[in-house]
């Protein structure tokens, strides 16, 4: 509602001038922190956004009085979202009700056995040795080794731009004290020699998209960020932090459209001056950040010829993370039994993997994680029903599938799966369904390889290896998001964002800056 007497329209033309802009491609959880820092340094910020409504794959899917969050419903480090809250004097909890997991999740086994991964250390490790007697001594070095790997691999370096030859060889003494050339599923196995408890402490890469059995140890740094922030989820679903994001957005004068999608980037020579919409419309702007899939980003939005660093052969030689084939469906009862967040181990862990990366083939059997926002927000659905997603990793678009046939026995099988375990009687009592394969990431949310996380972490593909936060190819272009640095889940789409803004001039700063946001209150 705008102020009476005030034109919510009317800027200063001298302000306008004065005023440099920017356009956000891609309206996710790192666009929507990359706009808002740009907001609060002066910049005149628009958001663009494909879908109908923002959140990218943290969108939300509603349906026959159902919520479902499409992607990432599991929040750490929940001090990186406060603070953009206090980025512009506001409080977090003021907008968003998070509230902490206990367990963090269920970790099932293939013979039904458990393992409860909670915050506590006492917890965990009276957890370890339940599973396996005398293992709680290398519970204790496990993490000693994996908060070594939260200082120097994230806390150190996940907020920092990595630019230039200087800036990986300044980080090579971190990689050689955390051993960053053993894979994570290695380095649990130095320190457990129960199988079960190797795969409770490697199984963290897939969720943001690496194989356990390559991905560099760094990414042990997960659990040391799930016991010293713990998992949270957020009242309303985590499609409720986005709409809190976009308006702090438009609270600090951007401007966000959807249904906006962007089909090239426009250049002057060298230097990217603006977008043009899929519609043939065109806008201009002093910078371009993309939290679009950068992949995509490069070999689609930009002409091969300006391209030095990500050709197209570099793009397609890149390895990439896996598929996802998500199912979301809803109860007509309830599954009180269930905690917010379990994990269904299959009867492989290291053959499904490769399977899924190496082989890239569909296995008759799966690990599952299984999402019950309902345990702790019935509102999510009807009275007395239940809301759920399953996820199941598959290989990404490389694979000779074809999902158009084999997504509803696949999703059939693990309907199976699930009745025969966790959810007896699902088969009767769904009421409300709807899939996600890779193919719907790719047209959907322009995947490339219809690859859920973007390229994999694996270690030359991060860090100064991974596509950096300013273009190596095109001036005044920036990434944000998965596929640029840190990397992918929240808490590194929203590290990504900082780092960017550690390379963007604060406009307030200069004397000359005439601030060009509306006049506070007006919206």
């Amino acid at each position: 509602m705008a102020l009476a007497g005030v034109d919510p329209n009317e800027r200063s033309q001298t302000a306008d001038r004065a005023a440099k802009s920017a356009i956000v491609i891609g309206g996710g959880f790192g666009g929507l922190a990359a706009a808002l820092r740009l907001c609060v340094k002066g910049y005149r910020v628009t958001v663009l956004e494909k879908l109908e409504a923002v959140g990218g794959r943290a969108s939300v899917f509603r349906q026959d009085g159902f919520t479902f969050d499409a992607g990432p419903t599991i929040i750490t480090a929940p001090y990186l979202l406060e603070e953009l809250w206090a980025l512009c004097g506001r409080r977090m909890a003021d907008d968003v009700d998070l509230r902490p997991m206990n367990p963090f999740y269920r970790i099932r086994f293939d013979d039904g056995s458990h393992f409860d991964y909670q915050g506590s250390t006492e917890a965990m490790r009276a957890e370890v040795e339940r599973v396996s007697p005398g293992e709680a001594a290398g519970y204790d070095s496990f993490m000693v080794e994996a908060a070594r790997c939260l200082k120097l691999g994230y806390q150190d370096l996940g907020n920092k731009a990595f630019e230039t030859i200087g800036d990986l060889i300044a980080a090579v003494p971190s990689m050689v004290r955390m051993r960053a050339w053993q894979s994570i599923h290695a380095m649990a196995s130095r320190h457990f020699s129960s199988d079960k408890l190797r795969q409770v402490f490697s199984f963290h890469p897939l969720l943001i998209g690496g194989n356990p059995l390559s991905v560099t140890c760094v990414y042990s740094l997960i659990p040391a960020l799930e016991r010293d922030f713990g998992v949270h989820s957020a009242m309303g679903g985590t499609g409720a932090i986005v709409q809190g994001l976009a308006r702090l957005v438009t609270q600090q004068g951007g401007q966000i459209r959807c249904n906006s999608e962007v089909r090239r980037i426009l250049l002057e020579g060298r230097r990217a001056t603006g977008v043009e919409l899929a519609d043939g419309s065109r806008l201009q702007a002093d910078m371009v950040v993309s939290n679009g899939d950068v992949a995509h980003t490069y070999k689609h939005l930009l002409p091969a010829a300006v391209r030095r660093t990500w050709t197209d052969r570099k793009v397609e030689r890149s390895a990439y993370s896996m598929g996802l084939f998500v199912w979301y469906f809803g109860t007509r009862r309830r599954y009180e039994t269930l905690p917010h967040h379990m994990i269904l181990l299959g009867p492989r862990y290291g053959g499904l993997l490769e399977d899924i990366f190496r082989h890239k083939r569909l296995s008759s059997d799966f690990s599952l994680y299984l999402h019950r926002p309902t345990a702790t927000d019935p509102a999510l659905a009807p009275a007395g029903c239940d809301a759920f997603y399953v996820l199941s990793p598959v290989p990404h678009l490389d694979a000779d599938i074809d999902w158009r046939v084999q997504a509803e026995p696949y999703r059939q099988s693990i309907e199976r799966h699930l009745e025969q375990t966790v959810l007896p009687g699902l088969g009767a009592e769904v009421c409300s369904s709807r899939v996600m394969t890779p193919a719907d990431f790719q047209s959907r949310l322009l995947a490339y390889k219809g690859a859920a996380f973007g390229m994999e972490p694996r270690l030359l593909q991060s860090a100064w290896f991974r596509p950096h936060n300013r273009s190596e190819d095109i001036a005044d272009l920036y990434m944000v998001g998965a596929g640029t640095h840190p990397g992918a889940g929240v808490p590194g789409v929203l590290s990504s964002a900082k780092a960017f803004d550690s390379l963007i001039p604060d406009l307030r700063e200069n004397p000359a800056f005439i601030d060009a946001r509306p006049i506070p209150g007006v919206v």
